[in-house]
């Protein structure tokens, strides 16, 4: 039975059109494809999410993430610690919005080229290759999530552009792999959360490969928006999509547990402070 010229037709239109789309997205994967989408809040909508993180503790966000269906999600390797602590003031804690970037190692020439001085090649491997493009995104509430380099000597983090961060409004920052200038950045308070400590440039070792993409950090996916709670105990990740429940019900965790201590407190006759009141 012959077949009509109209459904003949549409076969081969159909084969084309398919056949297109193959090559389409073969074309795409060779120059890259993303396949998680970054998503962007207005202020308004980052200033109430901020709100709501207010004075929650890392173990109130985990008991909400249990209760939302997440158990254990989000909860970073406690190998990334805080690198210095104030148990007064509480002074490195960390509750941000994330913003990210990606450097990964750099197969580009470790030293200056014939009749080049080590500053110029300094300074046009730090502009070309390895910048910190992710400034101009910092606002206040920022968290910024350094994917880096983990195991090589790499003092992406300094006491200089750590404090530059903050004076444009980032709360903390929490990294992977290293930062040098420990001791000062102690003394500037700037709360940073590492896995070590380092001593070298990026010059020569590191480059940028994106900013405000996907990362992962201590095996933890962290996207752009996501909320990061750091203290103490380590650091916790809260997908934006659930944020909003994971802090009610963190909230009402961390009632509970102040109005216990607060009893304890005064049977033991023991002044009250910032964690009970």
């Amino acid at each position: 039975m012959k077949k009509p010229i109209i459904w003949l037709l549409s076969i081969s239109l159909c084969l084309s059109i398919n056949l297109f789309a193959q090559v389409s997205d073969i074309q795409e994967l060779e120059t890259g494809m993303h396949f998680i989408e970054t998503q962007t809040y207005t202020d308004e909508e980052n200033a109430h999410i901020l709100d709501l993180y207010k004075g929650l503790r890392v173990a109130d966000v985990s008991d909400g993430m249990d209760r939302v269906g997440l158990p254990g999600t989000g909860l970073v390797n406690p190998e990334i610690y805080a690198s210095w602590t104030d148990p007064v003031n509480l002074s490195h804690q960390i509750r941000g919005i994330a913003i990210t970037a990606r450097y990964v190692p750099t197969q580009r020439s470790d030293r200056p080229g014939p009749g080049e001085n080590f500053e110029e090649w300094e300074s046009r491997f730090y502009n070309a290759y390895s910048p910190e493009t992710f400034v101009g995104l910092i606002k206040p509430g920022t968290v910024i999530v350094l994917d880096d380099v983990e195991d090589r000597d790499i003092g992406s983090i300094g006491s200089y552009n750590i404090l530059d961060w903050h004076r444009h409004g980032a709360v903390g920052v929490i990294t992977d792999a290293g930062a040098r200038d420990t001791d000062e950045i102690a003394i500037e308070k700037v709360p940073l959360y590492l896995r070590k400590k380092t001593r070298t440039i990026r010059p020569g070792r590191n480059e940028l490969e994106s900013v405000n993409r996907p990362v992962v950090i201590g095996g933890v996916l962290v996207c752009p928006g996501d909320i990061v709670v750091a203290d103490g105990d380590g650091v916790i990740v809260v997908p934006r999509r659930v944020a909003g429940q994971v802090a009610q019900y963190a909230r009402q965790i961390l009632n509970g547990d102040k109005a216990g201590r607060r009893n304890l407190y005064e049977r033991l006759d023991m002044p009250l402070d910032q964690t009970v009141e």
